[in-house]
């Protein structure tokens, strides 16, 4: 039997199947490259924010982020380890630590020579709570609608429960400051900065109204920190005159288009700012806000495509006049 026009059927079904068997191969490709290499390309990112008070000498700031460890991986552990080479001022863990009920012993070997340094933490809701597999379909279509987290969703039912009072435990024994809805300060090198933080919005267990009415007299410089970069969150730092805030939790969109960037950020904050450093404006006030892209994934969707993991120097300096 020959097809229309003359072309024999066979040769006919050549090129559709061709050109499936192309697209396969590229996906099969991109998904060797971003679980095999991109999610394991560890990095570090150097940002200068000009923020501090006139006079005052530049902080280095290490932010870690998105850690999502799972028990075997032992290449993050050891370049986390690593980070304390550098020797920061302070570090700033925005959350979001596990993504494996028997992670914690990991991570706080992977977080123990960064321990050393003062420190201060804030949970995500990968602390409290185990990841669940989900349909990406329905992800997307709930990133779409504008529903995020507890954000518009309903409770989540079946929850698994994380260790994280084991992680708080050895974080506080450390010495590092937990900002869970409350403020804290450390003194370095006879420098005093002053801490406001927040539990996660992600799961709606921020408490602004409990940390309210701006940056308390004494520090020589103050700061909001957060893991979920949602805007009524930023809003309330931003407004109440804080002059930067740190935050994690987008991945920085985890699963970028190269030249064109993030598609979702998993929160209500813009795609323009998924990740680095940016600005927000309320209420006449402007901060600075940086949002690591994190250095993990969630354990059921272990890609990263255009957008390697990473940890932040941050390298804090006086305000132009």
């Amino acid at each position: 039997m020959r097809a229309r026009y003359g072309t024999p059927l066979k040769a006919s079904l050549k090129t559709p199947l061709k050109v499936t068997a192309g697209i396969a191969a590229v996906g099969a490709a991109g998904l060797i490259y971003s679980a095999g290499f991109e999610a394991r390309s560890f990095r570090l990112r150097r940002v200068t924010i000009p923020v501090l008070p006139a006079g005052m000498r530049p902080m280095r700031v290490l932010q870690v982020s998105d850690i999502h460890m799972v028990s075997g991986q032992n290449k993050k552990r050891r370049w986390l380890q690593s980070l304390a080479g550098l020797r920061p001022d302070f570090v700033i863990n925005t959350g979001d630590n596990l993504s494996d009920t028997e992670g914690v012993p990991e991570v706080l070997d992977a977080l123990g020579p960064l321990m050393e340094f003062p420190g201060a933490y804030v949970f995500g809701s990968n602390d409290y709570y185990g990841p669940k597999l989900l349909n990406p379909a329905r992800y997307l279509k709930q990133q779409m609608s504008g529903k995020h987290g507890l954000n518009g969703n309903a409770p989540v039912v079946g929850a698994i429960h994380n260790p994280w009072e084991d992680l708080r435990d050895a974080f506080d024994a450390a010495g590092w400051q937990n900002l869970t809805n409350t403020r804290g300060s450390l003194k370095v090198a006879g420098v005093e900065i002053g801490l406001t933080g927040l539990d996660d919005p992600h799961i709606k267990r921020d408490r602004y109204a409990e940390v309210a009415g701006g940056p308390v007299a004494g520090p020589d410089f103050s700061m909001g920190v957060v893991h979920a970069p949602y805007l009524r969150t930023l809003d309330a730092f931003t407004a109440d005159g804080y002059p930067l805030v740190l935050a994690g939790h987008t991945h920085g969109g985890q699963l970028c288009i190269p030249f064109y960037g993030a598609l979702v950020t998993n929160c209500d904050l813009d795609t323009d700012r998924v990740k680095g450093l940016s600005t927000h404006e309320a209420e006449g006030n402007t901060s600075y806000l940086h949002v690591s892209a994190g250095c993990g994934t969630n354990r059921y969707t272990p890609v990263r495509f255009a957008c390697p993991p990473e940890a932040t120097l941050l390298t804090l300096t006086p305000a132009a006049p």
